[in-house]
């Protein structure tokens, strides 16, 4: 109807378009990285870490925490989980904006490639974070905002192409499918 074209002809006139990601890559040197398996999701001693103790690194990490456990550190006294291994460079890429899955399954197909060649790295991680305010979370619910608005899933990929599936979600929501 009528509003329809005035809303049309408002967006055209004001070249209001989708904003693009932005792209941003960091290198990160002598990363303290936990040791893991990928049979092995509870971890074992002097072996390898957890499921849990990573995505608490993997945290500490995004943030840019330090890991060296200083005790005159009034932000963290966080350390790496032990085992660790410490990995000379990571690589760190950072999406922002409105991605649609079609693209996270592209990014995670590209990603799954990178151990063709060269094979450096043992695992990888592909973090997708809705936003904290998002009005929408998994299933039917609305998304509960009630403290930290958590609303992530993470992939952790191995280099024989098993992974895991981390997801958090907030108290109040419901649980993905």
């Amino acid at each position: 109807g009528a509003e329809g074209s005035t809303l049309m002809s408002y967006f055209s006139k004001n070249q209001i378009q989708a904003l693009k990601p932005k792209i941003t890559f960091s290198t990160l040197r002598d990363l303290q990285c936990p040791v893991l398996q990928s049979s092995d999701l509870q971890g074992k001693p002097e072996e390898s870490c957890s499921t849990e103790e990573l995505f608490e690194w993997l945290g500490a990490v995004l943030n840019q925490v330090s890991l060296d456990n200083k005790s005159s550190s009034f932000l963290s006294t966080y350390c790496c989980p032990e085992p660790n291994t410490v990995v000379e460079k990571a690589f760190l890429c950072t999406i922002t904006g409105f991605i649609i899955p079609e693209k996270i399954i592209q990014l995670l197909e590209q990603l799954c490639c990178y151990f063709s060649e060269p094979k450096l790295a043992y695992w990888l991680t592909l973090t997708v974070h809705g936003f904290a305010d998002s009005p929408v979370s998994w299933r039917e619910s609305e998304h509960g905002f009630h403290k930290g608005g958590e609303n992530l899933y993470n992939f952790v990929i191995f280099r024989n192409l098993d992974y895991w599936l981390q997801m958090a979600v907030g108290a109040h929501d419901d649980c993905p499918p």
